[in-house]
């Protein structure tokens, strides 16, 4: 997710051809692109859950943070029992039941890395 968000960032910015002699790309990971970011003194676009994980931050900042642009929702749905027999459809029901519910949406919003929160709920929305 988060390469494909920075692909959109490159092509919002009109520069997803050339991205400039100073860009590197490592193919590698999350974990370790921040550790090349960190002993290089780059930049780099990281999600939240493996920043708030990183512990090798050196001088890394978060510099940028709630910007619509950078918003990756996520999803819940059951999977169509009629093109997968083998399915359990109503576990999964359930399970999205509790996931939307105010119980579900407060577990979600008390997990935490930390003692920062990593996901931030809107199943009312």
């Amino acid at each position: 997710g988060t390469h494909a968000a920075e692909l959109r960032y490159w092509k919002l910015a009109g520069a997803d051809a050339a991205k400039g002699s100073g860009y590197k790309e490592c193919g590698c990971g999350m974990g370790p692109a921040l550790n090349i970011a960190a002993s290089s003194g780059a930049y780099v676009l990281a999600d939240r859950g493996t920043w708030l994980n990183f512990k090798n931050r050196a001088d890394l900042a978060v510099l940028v943070e709630g910007d619509t642009k950078l918003f990756n929702q996520y999803g819940v749905m059951v999977v169509n029992p009629a093109k997968h027999p083998h399915v359990k459809a109503q576990d999964a029901q359930k399970f999205v039941d509790w996931v939307v519910s105010p119980a579900g949406q407060q577990a979600i919003a008390g997990y935490k890395i930390g003692g920062e929160q990593l996901f931030f709920p809107n199943a009312a929305k």
